[in-house]
């Protein structure tokens, strides 16, 4: 009897049966020589605690799941709990096909040594193993681990190309990652009209179509010293065993909160979540809601799913083409059936290119993503001293001292500075998983803007925290609100999270919702900034000795008047046409910067002391003028001061252009399987970084928030 060739199939994030190029070759294709397949997924120890799993008595050989700088868990227990129930809803599905999933935790490379090893002496043994590519450093280190072990055991080992994405990599038109422009809209326009680009979706393997298991009684066990649950509740339980007292004074859910993202992971779940999104016109509506800061269905809430592979980009694609050519009966109730590409959907698309971009950025620049400096400025943080907690690497003439420091990023963390929008924006992270896009624009400012904390602690915060987390979104966002990613003004621009409140929660519903302390105050600039309320009222809603009132972060005056005059062209006209189709710029959809009486981006923001920004005292400063744009209506225009520990400066001039959302997201690249085409045996380039970068238009980690 001829002995059994097994093929393992290494997952991470491509955990979906539908649209999935290895299954689809291994169910189609009669020559692949396998006789049997062995899906497995891995909870990599580098990258999520496993010491959950350890047997009674046993110690972990792995050094705690923990972030560089402020020592965080690298994933918290939203994104770890989402993480299992989507790996466990493939196993399902896999089941249901005829196959089925094993789980491990560990290293990659300890995993496959230990499987490998196990079938030596059984009549199947593993032939080849198969993984999908991916760019960012940790994962190319993973990929070159299991290249070794299988070189050194003599297994076949290939890497797939990874067609979660809207555009295939083979269709980008780019020979090397270095060809990637270095402004988003020379990419886009290479690659419109968008809605011809994407590939044809591959179908769902049939049952029993995939090669068999192994044997179970053949199968090696997890490898010691841990063991792995066989129940989705004892996985979860695990999972969030270890990850316990994440804050030492955490906020309480308050009454009558609700999750904006309550969602289960799994491909099914996302397959239900996007013909929701198709059937209720929240696709068509989407332009126009997706700066919402309350509810499920403002922006698509498909990031957590993409960011895992549970759905990829041309699924989506594909079922905005079913209800714009009207081939679906069951979206024929939805707003703009059968009516062809609207503003909705079309936005919809130019995110998923985004995400695209971002990942072609990652080949393209190099482990810059994760330095202080960013990609824009030179090892050791451009020109900003940056505060930090951290006493070994504090400037002496930090203006804090890390104690400080270390006290302003615990309040930041559970939403007590002060600041209302930031403070509802991080409870309600902490607490759902979730934030909205503009929330976390905000966010990102407020650290390394106004505070000048060093920006990594907020992105591995934000890793840690949230759902839809995704290495290159997270980190290029973070860099780009930081100043030190590609956005041109790079430190100028400051987002102002006052002016933000008034335009994007008028009525302080949504901080109310989240900081339910402050919702005896009536006025909303009391409820942005609690400390701005008269002592009486303070004493009526018990908020007279509330640190966010007695001793806030961070004090912005701001005064509600005036709706400022419309004299000036919006910048984006001055300097050329801007990103297209998106706010912050005209493009082929016709649409206007969603800007209110402070510019493009919205963002209120203002320059820095010794950017031209006037006197101490606020003699002479201007007036903010608007900048164009169909964003909110405003009524409020910028006190000409700030004040920066009791020292105010005018606010004087600023230009806006376009609204900040960092894109470009940088890591490596190896040498794989194809990925480009036509350029085996690439390593890693990397180029100057050109001066002007377009900056994207909404910040949000999974890009299609």
């Amino acid at each position: 009897m001829a002995a059994g060739k097994l093929l393992v199939y290494l997952l991470r994030r491509d955990l979906r049966a539908s649209d999935n190029p290895i299954l689809h070759h291994l169910a189609t294709a009669s020559d692949h020589g396998y006789t049997h397949l062995l899906p497995i997924y891995v909870f990599p120890s580098r990258q999520i605690e496993i010491s959950g799993f350890l047997e009674a008595g046993e110690e972990s050989p792995y050094p705690q799941a923990r972030s560089r700088v402020g020592r965080y868990w690298r994933c918290g227990p939203h994104r770890a709990r989402f993480i299992a129930q989507s790996v466990w809803d493939l196993k399902d599905g896999l089941q249901g096909l005829g196959s089925g999933l094993s789980i491990r935790v560990g290293d990659f490379k300890d995993v496959l040594a230990h499987l490998i090893h196990g079938f030596k002496d059984s009549s199947t043994s593993v032939a080849a193993v198969w993984m999908t590519q991916e760019l960012s450093p940790e994962e190319v280190a993973e990929q070159d681990a299991v290249a070794a072990v299988c070189s050194g055991n003599q297994v076949d080992f290939k890497l797939w190309p990874d067609e979660k994405y809207f555009i295939d990599d083979l269709d980008t038109g780019l020979s090397e990652p270095k060809d990637l422009p270095d402004v988003f809209t020379t990419y886009r326009k290479l690659r419109e009209p968008l809605r011809e680009r994407p590939r044809k979706v591959l179908p769902r393997p049939g049952k029993s179509s995939l090669p068999p298991l192994p044997s179970e009684a053949s199968i090696p066990p997890q490898h010691r010293p841990f063991g792995v649950p066989d129940t989705l509740d004892d996985l979860e339980a695990r999972l969030l065993r270890p990850l316990d007292a994440l804050l030492s004074h955490p906020p309480e859910f308050p009454d009558g909160a609700r999750s904006a993202h309550p969602f289960r992971g799994g491909e099914t779940r996302a397959r239900q979540r996007l013909c929701h999104l198709v059937e209720s016109g929240a696709m068509t509506a989407y332009k126009d809601t997706r700066n919402g800061l309350l509810g499920e269905d403002f922006s698509t809430k498909l990031s957590a799913y993409l960011a895992l592979g549970c759905i990829s980009a041309r699924q989506i694609h594909q079922e905005l083409l079913k209800f714009e050519d009207g081939k679906d009966e069951a979206y024929r109730g939805a707003d703009g059936y059968g009516q062809g590409e609207n503003d909705g959907t079309a936005a919809v698309r130019l995110e998923l290119l985004w995400r695209d971009y971002m990942r072609l950025c990652t080949a393209k620049f190099g482990s810059k993503l994760f330095r202080l400096s960013g990609f824009t400025h030179a090892q050791g943080g451009g020109h900003k001293k940056w505060m930090t907690a951290d006493e070994t690497t504090a400037d002496p003439d930090q203006e804090r001292s890390p104690e400080e420091i270390l006290k302003i990023l615990q309040r930041f963390q559970n939403g007590t500075t002060g600041m209302g929008l930031i403070d509802a924006s991080q409870r309600e992270l902490f607490l759902t998983g979730y934030t909205s896009s503009r929330a976390r624009q905000n966010s990102a400012s407020f650290l390394s803007k106004h505070l000048s904390i060093d920006w990594r602690y907020g992105a591995e915060w934000y890793e840690m925290m949230l759902t839809d987390y995704d290495v290159s979104s997270n980190w290029a966002n973070w860099q780009y609100m930081a100043g030190v990613g590609n956005d041109p003004r790079g430190d100028a621009r400051i987002f102002n999270p006052v002016k933000q409140a008034f335009d994007y929660d008028k009525e302080g519903s949504y901080v109310r919702t989240w900081v339910p302390e402050l919702k005896g105050l009536e006025k909303p600039e009391n409820v942005f900034q609690a400390w701005t309320t008269n002592s009486t009222r303070l004493e009526t809603c018990g908020l007279a000795d509330n640190v966010m009132v007695t001793d806030p972060v961070k004090r912005i005056e701001f005064t509600v008047d005036r709706k400022p005059k419309g004299s000036r062209r919006p910048f984006w006209r001055r300097r050329g046409q801007g990103r297209g189709a998106r706010r912050g710029g005209g493009g082929s959809h016709g649409q206007a910067g969603s800007t209110s009486a402070e510019g493009p981006d919205g963002s209120g923001a203002h320059p820095r002391p010794g950017s031209g920004a006037g006197n101490r005292s606020g003699h002479g400063s201007r007036r903010h003028e608007p900048r164009g744009g169909a964003g909110p209506s405003d009524n409020y225009r910028a006190a000409p001061v700030y004040f920066v520990n009791g020292n105010g400066y005018t606010a004087g001039d600023w230009h806006g252009g376009h609204d900040a959302r960092g894109r470009g997201n940088y890591g490596h690249f190896r040498r794989g399987e194809c990925w480009y085409g036509q350029r085996e045996g690439f390593q890693p380039t990397y180029v100057p970084v050109l001066v002007y970068y377009h900056p994207p238009p909404n910040m949000g980690p999974g890009v299609l928030e």
